[in-house]
């Protein structure tokens, strides 16, 4: 009995033709897709390294369009149920060889299909439970990295906190000084003015009783002047040539 039709299968359909590339090459491509729900195909095509994989991406999510928009079908809810590349006509080119000749050239084209189902229940029933088990797990992620952003954040607030602990006591311990430093200075000016009072007594009483001792050095140096005064004032004695230079009698020497 011969298996189903191509044109028979069920689902939406997304068909490119005449695509300018091998039916051997996209094969290779649909092959890794085939089976597969619509949202992984779509990854598994965009990390795949093939040329042939932009264009059966392109064509997957034309499949994907027409199931939404002409069945009203859920996209998350799709799989690939089929895929398959035909050989479509072949563009022959000459070129150009040795001594005269020509050798032909093969232009391969190909029609791509893609057929997108929805999931039957029991698959929708695990692929619901794998993406709850997914958002779980990223929430958990997500928690546990804010949870350990926050000790991490601790931590260092904790070491900057003992880091700045030295510096505040550093702090404190100028502001203590500098207050120690004003406090005499505010009381500077009682102490100059009780300073000053009592280098004025002690000068007052070193004064007194210096003063009998002034007075009498004063007079003393006021007798001397006199002396002096009158001694400038006092006439000239007249030497007494007659007998004072005379010597006694029997006084003289002998032999003069």
């Amino acid at each position: 009995m011969p298996g189903m039709k191509t044109n028979e299968r069920e689902g939406t359909r997304a068909v490119l033709r005449y695509c300018r590339m091998s039916a051997y090459k996209v094969r290779a491509v649909l092959d890794l897709i085939r089976g597969q729900d619509v949202a992984r195909a779509a990854d598994i095509l965009r990390i795949c390294e093939r040329q042939a994989a932009d264009v059966v991406g392109k064509v997957l999510a034309s499949a994907v369009a027409n199931a939404e928009n002409n069945d009203q079908l859920d996209p998350e809810e799709l799989y690939v149920s089929a895929c398959f590349a035909d050989e479509g006509m072949t563009i022959k080119r000459w070129r150009p060889r040795a001594r005269g000749r020509a050798t032909r050239i093969r232009k391969r084209t190909s029609h791509i299909t893609i057929i997108v189902s929805r999931l039957s229940e029991d698959r929708l029933r695990r692929l619901r439970a794998r993406q709850a088990a997914d958002a779980s797990s990223r929430r958990a992620r997500r928690v546990a990295g804010g949870r350990r952003a926050a000790a991490e954040q601790a931590v260092a607030r904790g070491r900057r906190t003992r880091r700045q602990a030295p510096d505040a006591a550093e702090t404190a311990a100028e502001a203590t000084a500098a207050a120690e430093d004003e406090a005499p200075e505010v009381q500077a000016p009682a102490e100059m003015a009780d300073a000053t009072q009592a280098v004025q007594a002690e000068e007052t009483a070193a004064a007194e009783d210096a003063a009998p001792e002034e007075q009498a050095l004063d007079e003393e140096q006021a007798a001397a002047e006199e002396q002096a005064t009158a001694a400038e004032h006092a006439p000239a004695e007249t030497p007494d040539t007659t007998q004072a230079g005379r010597p006694e009698p029997g006084t003289e020497k002998k032999g003069e």
